[in-house]
């Protein structure tokens, strides 16, 4: 298989605990380290818009469904194995091609070791590669470090929808962010 040229190389750099990282396009051998870290995620019931973990076929499958359609999907390596993603899914309208939405989690082994800084750097040059106008996010009100995240690599807050989500026993805001490319 030939390497699309807008593919961008992997990116490695040491953690704040000195792991070792690689951020790299995900690949269908990645499948199982990705469904341990979303599972534990998941039972956690936290800052996730998920409610079951996919079976090891349907995330090869949507592994290769993202690359086919020219969509993002990496992977964050730890030590050798898969401990978060990120994915830009762009629109699929030729009017809203320009735009992209994007999506991530870190297994709570990943938190905190500023990672998070490197995704959003990855994520913004590839968009900038692909030519996207504006991406587009949703987080949760009450997730302070994401949202600090994401002020500081530029996003703004375009909208909110109150009471959107129920979790551990209390109603959640949902805040629309979004970046764009000038």
């Amino acid at each position: 298989m030939t390497r699309d040229i807008k593919e961008l190389p992997n990116r490695t750099f040491t953690a704040k605990d000195n792991s070792k990282i690689i951020i790299r396009p995900a690949h269908i051998q990645d499948a199982d380290d990705i469904l341990y870290s979303v599972a534990s995620i998941i039972n956690k019931g936290v800052y996730i818009q998920k409610e079951r973990v996919r079976t090891k076929l349907e995330e090869q499958n949507f592994i290769e469904e993202m690359k086919r359609n020219g969509h993002m999907y990496i992977v964050v390596e730890i030590d050798g194995a898969v401990r978060g993603i990120a994915r830009v899914i762009r629109g699929e309208l030729e009017m809203k091609r320009h735009t992209g939405l994007f999506r991530t989690w870190l297994h709570e082994d990943a938190q905190g070791k500023g990672i998070g800084k490197q995704i959003m750097d990855y994520t913004l040059t590839w968009c900038r590669r692909h030519q996207l106008h504006k991406l587009c996010l949703t987080v949760f009100a009450s997730n302070e470090v994401a949202i600090h995240l994401y002020k500081k690599a530029g996003f703004i807050i375009e909208g909110k929808q109150k009471d959107q989500a129920y979790l551990n026993g209390t109603y959640e805001d949902e805040l629309f962010m979004a970046y764009f490319f000038k």
